[in-house]
């Protein structure tokens, strides 16, 4: 009876462990990097389960991989926009990881897993780029195989370590449990506060659409600033006519193409105008005094039904992603 349950407990594990693995690519708060260590270290006395434990793990991160770059390719920019307004950190979610992805070009997607918000943010964005099924499937794959890898093999070197911990834990029951659920209560309520004091930022000044149209009609006409980082402009190349492009970081080395005796006008199209209000920090911390984020940014000029144009092209770093 022994030998029969042993392999049915283990094929449920593996299972288990898979599942894990999905709801955590997905975007699920249930982290599977403790899952896959604890993992390895079983699966040294296990060598049956290692194979498929890997095969099972590394699918379903290309699984949801995949789900992304459907949902990026079919419905483009707003994939992003939706993912960082639920993000725990929305003031880096937009210009962090798409600065990421221009600076490390595809092979982001191959390192995405180990890096906090590219991970969730790479693959819609190789599909809102319009990445070759083919190169990105290579790419996933291999971030997939790389992320579980890494952490079944330290589980392996760390078997002595953790099999001295599990017991250990197994006999504080109900106290271990609690402290592991104020451990994660307290991190939910860390990041909590980090969004609720970045918001208490954004409220500084803001312009509206409709004051912003009429000043552009009426001497001193103020300076529009397009904060927006390359791939976001690429994404979508329309613009309030006459705004400049200069991404949020690069404005430090810009300070030079704005005047201190114009106001200025700052828009994106992140929620809540988190790269805006972040460029707006910039420059009041180098002295200009009259700086006001766009309400509603970019897409609330576009839904008001005031007049556009277009950036001309630009041959940005994330030209190579494209399909040929």
């Amino acid at each position: 009876m022994t030998s029969t349950l042993v392999p049915v407990a283990g094929q449920l594990a593996v299972a288990l462990i898979i599942g894990n693995v999905l709801l955590d690519q997905i975007g699920f708060p249930v982290p599977a990097v403790p899952t896959l260590v604890v993992a390895g270290a079983v699966v040294v006395d296990h060598w049956g389960w290692g194979a498929e434990l890997f095969a099972g793990a590394v699918l379903a991160c290309m699984a949801a991989d995949v789900a992304w770059y459907l949902a990026g390719r079919i419905y483009g920019n707003r994939v992003m926009k939706l993912l960082c307004r639920i993000s725990v950190t929305p003031d880096s979610c937009v210009n962090d990881t798409q600065d990421r992805f221009e600076r490390w070009g595809p092979k982001a997607i191959v390192i995405a897993k180990f890096v906090p918000g590219l991970a969730i943010i790479a693959p819609p964005l190789a599909g809102a780029l319009r990445m070759g099924w083919g190169r990105f499937l290579g790419l996933t794959a291999a971030s997939a195989a790389l992320w579980v890898g890494v952490y079944l093999v330290a589980g392996m070197l760390l078997k002595p370590q953790i099999d001295w911990l599990l017991p250990r834990l197994a006999g504080l029951g109900g106290p271990a449990a609690v402290l592991i659920g104020v451990a994660l209560a307290g991190y939910i309520a860390f990041k909590w506060w980090q969004r609720q004091r970045f918001y208490s930022m954004l409220r500084m000044a803001r312009i509206s659409v409709h004051e912003l149209n009429q000043r552009l009609g009426t001497p001193p006409v103020p300076i529009v600033v397009d904060v927006r980082s390359p791939t976001a402009r690429t994404l979508d190349p329309r613009r309030i006519p006459g705004a400049l492009h200069v991404p949020l970081n690069e404005v430090d080395g810009r300070l030079g193409e704005l005047s201190r005796d114009s106001e200025i006008v700052l828009y994106c199209t992140c929620p809540n105008e988190a790269s805006a209000a972040q460029t707006a920090k910039v420059l009041i911390r180098h002295g200009f005094e009259r700086v006001r984020p766009l309400h509603g940014g970019l897409d609330a000029w576009i839904e008001a039904g005031f007049l556009v144009d277009e950036f001309p092209p630009l041959d940005a770093p994330t030209a190579g992603v494209k399909a040929r």
